[in-house]
């Protein structure tokens, strides 16, 4: 008898099983695509000593969140490997900005800027654990800690509009660079929630790459989901609610798109009506390179970085963005480049290495990314082209058949809007409830939203917990079994 039901396996689905087999529920787990993980795939694409992250390549919330700190992914096997540089940002003319990990370095390359940003990040550092707990919540529990809260929502609030303290277009690049991981509207509320958030864990737990990929990361948490007796089913795509019988609960890692279409009638035109205003937001394009050495940045300390962002300075960013945003492509995209091999050499082989990138454009753009990409790449790094071996390109509006949760290939799996970071997908005191009885969503379309964290997972099976099997005490994730 199976006791729950969860379709999709990326890592919210993952942290759904996990937490709901760790409080000794019977989970069997459905997966369209012959390999589990969405979002945290590796595979060999041009040649079979070098693999590529397929989707998501660096992951501060796996080093940061609740769900994985007491997971525990380094007791599992997999190797979280740290930049000493977690990111960087080239500028026009050949200068750059960068982050260490080490605030004092980072203000001293600051220059004048260097007290701003202390003043900015070291009470954010001081207290890291109570901010991502706070921002990585159902956001509707009042913050345990408020001076955290106040904290932040001092710093939110500053950042959040077109002034900004700094005075050098290194440090007002360099933060505006993090804040278009929203891949929204800039500046806006959760734009600088987000920057703020990405930007002092560069500081804290740190942006690391796993060893060896991404997948290292699914496979972690697949593991202990057949150690505690749960059951995959790949290559299977549910298509109806009914197919899964009479089983008393089911976890839904899908979009509001998908679970309209998957219980059909059964939901009623309120709801249905509810969700289809759900609102997706612009597109992520992909592209794939086999290199045959490092990317030939122009500024030497650029290639120190686990992670570039190509977009100029902070005017730059916010034109492109906001553009995107409103459905028109620009020249000059927001692109983000990682090259796996700086911080993890295992993933080279030999003068062969991959070279991960993606690029905002609007929603659902059909144009193969890769000259795009590489044209940009270039404008940084002369010689890039001479470099590539392979190349393959995944459009937005082809991201969808990747994972159908990337509508249009939103890789939020929807807008991060202050409305639906509020209201995710619906106006719901429990957002991972829906009007059947026992069917609960818990993708990255409920909070608190996108990112490797299994938080949206986690989540949802606890408010499944303590619904159905009255738990009100969160299983232990530790690897011993005891809390942390």
């Amino acid at each position: 008898m199976t006791d729950a039901a969860i379709v999709g396996t990326g890592p919210n689905g993952l942290a759904a099983a996990v937490t709901l087999a760790r409080a000794g529920l019977r989970v069997e787990l459905f997966e369209a695509a012959d390999t589990i993980g969405g979002g945290l795939r590796t595979t060999a694409l041009f040649d079979q000593d070098v693999e590529h992250d397929i989707c998501a390549a660096v992951h501060p919330m796996a080093a940061a969140s609740p769900f994985f700190r007491q997971f525990d992914l380094p007791a599992h096997g997999v190797r979280l490997l740290q930049p000493d540089m977690p990111y960087a940002h080239p500028l026009p003319g050949g200068d750059a900005a960068a982050a260490w990990r080490s605030i004092s370095r980072t203000a001293e390359h600051l220059g004048a800027d260097g007290p701003r940003w202390t003043r900015l990040m070291q009470p954010l550092v001081d207290r890291s654990r109570s901010v991502v707990d706070l921002l990585l919540s159902d956001l509707r529990t009042p913050p345990p800690d408020l001076v955290t809260g106040l904290l932040l929502a001092k710093r939110v609030l500053a950042h959040a509009t077109s002034r900004t303290p700094f005075t050098t277009s290194a440090a007002r690049a360099l933060l505006t660079g993090v804040a278009a991981h929203a891949v929204g509207r800039l500046p806006s509320l959760p734009s600088a929630a987000v920057a703020l958030l990405l930007a002092h864990t560069a500081h804290s737990t740190g942006w690391p790459l796993p060893e060896g990929g991404s997948a290292r990361i699914a496979d972690a948490m697949a593991a202990d989901i057949k150690a505690h007796g749960g059951v995959f089913h790949l290559g299977h795509r549910v298509r109806d609610l009914a197919e899964l019988g009479d089983v008393p609960l089911v976890m839904l890692d899908i979009a509001p798109r998908q679970f309209l279409d998957l219980a059909g009638p059964r939901l009623s035109p309120r709801y249905r009506r509810a969700l289809s205003r759900y609102q997706y937001g612009p597109g992520a394009a992909k592209a794939d390179f086999l290199v045959n050495g490092p990317v030939p940045w122009a500024n030497p300390l650029v290639g120190q970085a686990g992670t570039v962002h190509l977009s100029g300075t902070r005017a730059d960013t916010l034109r492109q963005e906001n553009a995107t945003v409103a459905g028109h492509r620009v020249p000059d995209p927001f692109v983000l480049v990682v090259d796996p091999a700086v911080t993890d050499p295992s993933r080279a082989s030999g003068t062969k290495r991959p070279v991960w990138a993606y690029a905002h454009v609007p929603h659902g753009d059909p144009r193969d990314p890769v000259d795009l990409i590489r044209r940009r790449i270039e404008e940084y790094a002369p010689g890039f082209t001479d470099t590539i071996v392979a190349a393959r390109g995944v459009s937005a509006a082809q991201y969808a058949q990747y994972n159908a949760n990337y509508v249009g290939g939103d890789i939020a799996a929807g807008a991060l809007t202050l409305r639906q970071s509020l209201a995710r997908p619906t106006a719901r005191w429990d957002p991972y409830t829906t009007p059947l009885p026992g069917v609960y969503l818990c993708s990255a379309s409920t909070p608190p939203g996108p990112s490797v964290h299994g938080m949206c997972g986690n989540l949802a099976a606890r408010s499944a917990l303590r619904r159905h099997h009255g738990v009100r005490t969160a299983p232990s994730l530790a690897p011993d079994g005891k809390a942390v």
